[in-house]
């Protein structure tokens, strides 16, 4: 049974990035799917201290950090996991601040000793998983996939994982009302993508 999880940084309970999350799941776990929704806004996740000792000891598996919070569990689903939905909607151009703590956190995943100038990922060589990610813009969609920073930092995240981005979901133009609900013909591309998963 493939184990997926899905990484969500949205702030909105039942916002576009959360419809879109959650008709993936339904699919995959329709397809026979372990699937598992980790919502970054109800993790306590502390800030990146950027002391790097968790970067100080070569290895291929990511290092503890000292902060004692919900990290270490994530890190450890994260693990177990053969495949990922990564998504985080844009805000002011990018991911979202939950989700960029989230990924300072991933910073166990490099291996990154003092006099050196950039870290290693510690997944370079590890077999590849897959990865889907998920993300909604103001500005119609494949503006805001080219446009904005958000999908290279969710390809940033699942290389750091060990995974490769095998399809995106941009969802666009969601500010024309409150209540966004998540068209038909989107609810079945990111159904679709689910196969890129299971």
């Amino acid at each position: 049974m493939v184990k997926i999880l899905a990484i969500n940084g949205s702030y909105r309970d039942n916002g576009i990035t959360d419809q879109a999350v959650d008709a993936m799941a339904r699919t995959a776990k329709a397809a026979g799917a372990d699937v598992e929704v980790v919502l970054l806004r109800e993790l306590a996740i502390d800030f990146c201290r950027n002391c790097r000792a968790c970067s100080q000891e070569p290895g291929d598996v990511p290092s503890e950090c000292f902060l004692a919070d919900g990290m270490g569990e994530l890190v450890q689903k994260i693990e177990a996991a053969d495949a990922y939905i990564l998504a985080s909607p844009t805000n002011f151009g990018a991911i979202t601040a939950i989700f960029k703590r989230f990924l300072e956190r991933l910073i166990c995943y490099g291996y990154w000793p003092w006099g050196t100038h950039i870290p290693k990922f510690r997944k370079v060589n590890a077999p590849k998983k897959k990865a889907v990610l998920v993300s909604s813009c103001a500005a119609p969609g494949i503006m805001g996939r080219w446009m904005y920073g958000t999908r290279s930092q969710l390809k940033t995240t699942a290389k750091t994982i060990g995974a490769k981005a095998v399809g995106t979901l941009f969802v666009g133009l969601i500010a024309k009302e409150a209540d966004v609900r998540l068209s038909d013909r989107v609810e079945r591309k990111a159904e679709a993508l689910v196969a890129k998963l299971v």
